[in-house]
């Protein structure tokens, strides 16, 4: 199981970054200069069938970076740019979304560019994020929100122990079309014996 690492560097208004995720991968701040090597995969065909992203170019990309993502008012939503050790260029993104501290919860979002598909890096940040979410936000229960299509995102959250809760019909709007969403949780008290997979 992957940890939060006790020395990693201040994050906006949170203490403590994820941890190093993989050998030669870690998790630091989006930034507004990420949207370049965001958009160049998010764009991609085999990304785009699987997400409801609906994006209108890096430009566009950039500015939600800049107004969610570097936001500082409260429940602001937070994304992480997961990026190769040896060059900072970033290779997928994780982090939550709709984040509600009254209530303790948030929902964990993530992509992952194709050329790094298949090497457990998602589910490897996904969970390193799930954890700091618990141990530093204080977060009770995790939820996300999948394409009922998207076997490769399922896979990941079944992994990290995340367990399915339902079928939410038509629930989001994806490029024109209603489609079937399934919704995953955590709670934090899962995160103990066998249902942490990291």
């Amino acid at each position: 199981m992957v940890k939060p690492s006790p020395t990693a560097e201040p994050c906006l208004d949170h203490p403590i970054l994820p941890a190093t995720v993989a050998e030669h991968y870690a998790l630091r701040p989006i930034c507004a200069t990420d949207a370049t090597a965001w958009y160049d995969y998010l764009r991609e065909p085999d990304v785009v069938q699987h997400t409801s992203w609906n994006l209108g170019g890096e430009a566009q990309l950039e500015a939600q970076i800049r107004a969610q993502y570097l936001s500082t008012v409260v429940d602001h939503p937070i994304r992480f740019a997961l990026v190769a050790l040896s060059s900072d260029k970033l290779v997928g993104t994780v982090g939550f979304n709709g984040v509600v501290q009254a209530h303790r919860h948030a929902e964990i979002a993530y992509d992952l560019a194709p050329g790094y598909w298949g090497q457990g890096l998602a589910g490897h940040a996904c969970m390193a994020v799930v954890q700091w979410g618990i141990s530093c936000m204080g977060l009770n229960r995790i939820h996300a929100h999948v394409l009922d299509t998207n076997t490769r995102s399922i896979r990941v959250l079944e992994k990290c122990g995340f367990q399915l809760e339902g079928t939410l019909r038509q629930y989001r709007m994806v490029r024109d079309e209603p489609r079937d969403f399934l919704l995953y949780a955590l709670l934090a008290e899962d995160l103990t014996g066998d249902s942490a997979k990291g």
